[in-house]
C-alpha cells in the first residue's frame, strides 16, 4: 500500500506488527462512525435504550473490523466497519429480547396478513383489508402500528437476506452503501438493491414518501410529519406499516413474498 497517509500508515504498521497501541489509534480515529451508527438506530428505539449503550455494543464491532480488515484489498474501510458496527448493536438489541413476544407475534401477524392479501388482490391492500384480514377494528390495528413502532422491528436495519457469500446483509446497506464489503457479493448486494427499490417503488405512495425521506434523505420522522402536515406518531404508523410491506415482499431475499414468513 503506497502514499505518506497516516491512517494508511497506521494501518500498514498494526497489519505487519499487530501492536494494540496502534490498534487504539485506528479505533479512536474511526470513533465516529460508531457515534454515526448508534445515533441513526437509537433513532427509533425505546427510550430506556440509551445511545451510551448503541455506542458500547458498537465499538465491539467497529475493534472486530479494525482487526479483520485487510487494507490491500480494494475495499473502503467506512463501508465495511458500518456493516460490522450494525450487526454487533443489532446482535445485542436481540440478545436483550427487550420487545415483547406479543408485539413481535403482532407485526408477524400483520406482516402474514399483508402477504396473504397481495397474492390475493394483486395489489397493496388498505387500513380496512388489513384489518378485516386480522380480525380486528381498524383503530386496534392503528394502535398495533404505534405499538410496533417502538421496537427495532420497525427498521430496515431488521430486514436481512443472504450475501453471496452467506453472510447476512440488512437491507439498509444496499441503500447507504452501494459498495459490498465483499467483492464476491457485488452481485448479491445489486440483486437486494433492485429487489429493494423495486418493492419501495409498489408502496402506496404516502409510503414510499416516507420511506424515501427517512432512509435516502435522512430526516427525522418529525421533519416529515411538517413535509406531509401530518403528527409524528401518524408518520410513524405509516413508517411501520411501510416496513412490514417491505418485510412479507422481501422475506428470504425475495422481491414478493408469500404468506409465509
Amino acid at each position: 500500500m503506497e502514499g505518506g497517509n497516516p491512517t494508511q500508515f497506521l494501518w500498514r504498521e498494526f497489519k505487519r506488527t499487530g501492536d494494540r497501541a496502534l490498534r487504539d489509534r485506528l479505533i479512536l480515529t474511526f470513533a465516529p462512525l460508531v457515534k454515526y451508527v448508534a445515533g441513526r438506530l437509537g433513532r427509533g428505539l425505546p427510550a430506556h435504550v440509551e445511545e451510551g449503550d448503541l455506542v458500547s455494543y458498537g465499538l465491539l464491532g467497529l475493534i472486530g473490523a479494525i482487526e479483520r480488515f485487510d487494507p490491500e484489498r480494494d475495499i473502503k474501510f467506512e463501508t465495511y466497519a458500518i456493516a460490522r458496527i450494525k450487526g454487533s448493536i443489532v446482535d445485542e438489541l436481540r440478545s436483550m429480547d427487550w420487545v415483547p413476544r406479543s408485539v413481535r407475534a403482532r407485526a408477524r401477524d400483520i406482516e402474514r396478513s399483508i402477504g396473504s392479501l397481495e397474492a390475493k388482490l394483486m395489489r397493496a391492500p388498505n387500513d380496512e383489508e388489513i384489518s378485516a384480514h386480522l380480525g380486528i377494528s381498524e383503530e386496534e390495528f392503528q394502535d398495533s402500528l404505534l405499538e410496533i413502532s417502538r421496537s427495532s422491528i420497525a427498521a430496515l436495519d431488521e430486514l436481512w437476506a443472504g450475501s453471496g457469500g452467506g453472510d447476512p446483509v440488512a437491507l439498509i446497506d444496499t441503500i447507504e452503501d452501494p459498495e459490498a464489503p465483499e467483492p464476491q457479493s457485488a452481485m448479491a448486494h445489486a440483486e437486494l438493491r433492485e429487489a429493494l427499490g423495486d418493492a419501495i417503488a409498489r408502496l402506496p405512495e404516502r409510503e414510499k414518501l416516507v420511506v424515501t425521506l427517512y432512509y435516502y434523505e435522512e430526516l427525522t420522522l418529525r421533519e416529515i410529519g411538517e413535509v406531509l402536515g401530518v403528527t409524528e406518531s401518524r408518520v410513524s404508523q405509516l413508517h411501520t406499516k411501510a416496513i412490514l410491506r417491505l418485510k412479507a415482499r422481501l422475506a428470504g431475499g425475495a422481491p414478493h413474498a408469500s404468506s409465509d414468513s
